[in-house]
């Protein structure tokens, strides 16, 4: 990979997406050299300009799903779960008695396994009240292929060895093998999964409750990330939370949030 042809490819991921691969060469060089070669592009720059002149856009989504990690698992970071359940859902309980309207977004929806843990948290916590409040999670991710991945709602019997026990017999059907666990249809139907580019306009019509954007800015430069941290913060009701990475850091003089607690910050305003 000639350093013309990283540049092209590099800005051309920040430029549609945000993403910041410019000190990442070995990375794209690695990921992308192989399945060039195997698809009969003769260069980079022959495969690009098949990304830029593919009009249903299958090139550049399989682009995307080769240069973006897309690790995740259940349980990860629990105690944001935790915060969330303690300190945040009563607070929305409180807010919404009346319209029992609960708008919670995961941003990096990845294979699913962070947007059906945070529908197990939701139904956890409401119990038996839950059928009285609209409590579906909307979940967003770049990629069609992980989406796609985690609308099946199907894990191995190892992605989920880190769940309470009572959640996976009451969120999960097991294999006759024993091998594959399913999410359960009245889990599934509260996770509403949708592709989405965080760097376009945000489309929803009302404010969030509950933001979780975690360990996707990694991606993202300082500049990208502001404007990214500003939309958020615009869309979240006063009161509300974001959630991000605990490797992950925030610019708060950039963006006025008052930090809980290091990768958990909340929108001032509202009611505590």
């Amino acid at each position: 990979m000639t350093d013309e042809e990283f540049i092209r490819i590099s800005s051309y991921l920040k430029q549609r997406y945000g993403i910041n691969m410019t000190q990442k060469k070995v990375i794209v060089n690695g990921r992308l050299e192989n399945y060039i070669r195997h698809n009969g592009w003769g260069n980079y720059n022959e495969y690009m300009n098949a990304v830029e002149n593919d009009a249903s856009g299958s090139l550049e989504r399989e682009l995307l799903n080769l240069l973006t990690t897309n690790y995740t698992y259940f349980m990860r970071e629990f105690e944001h779960f935790e915060f969330f359940k303690k300190n945040v859902l009563p607070w929305i309980k409180q807010k919404e008695g009346r319209t029992k309207d609960v708008r919670v977004w995961c941003g990096a929806a990845s294979t699913g396994e962070e947007p059906y843990m945070i529908a197990m948290v939701l139904q956890d916590f409401f119990g038996l009240e839950a059928a009285s409040w609209d409590t579906k999670v909307l979940a967003t991710d770049i990629s069609v292929q992980v989406l796609q991945q985690a609308m099946t709602g199907s894990y191995s019997d190892d992605k989920l060895k880190s769940i309470p026990e009572h959640w996976k017999k009451k969120f999960f059907m097991k294999s006759p093998n024993g091998e594959i666990y399913q999410v359960k249809p009245e889990l599934k139907n509260e996770v509403i999964f949708r592709q989405f580019n965080l760097m376009d306009p945000f489309p929803f019509k009302r404010k969030m409750h509950t933001i979780f954007l975690r360990n996707v800015m990694i991606y993202f430069d300082e500049k990208t990330k502001i404007e990214l941290l500003r939309k958020v913060y615009d869309l979240l009701e006063p009161g509300g939370y974001l959630f991000i990475g605990m490797t992950e850091s925030l610019d708060r003089n950039a963006v006025p949030f008052r930090m809980i607690q290091p990768s958990i910050f909340k929108k001032e305003g509202g009611i505590s």
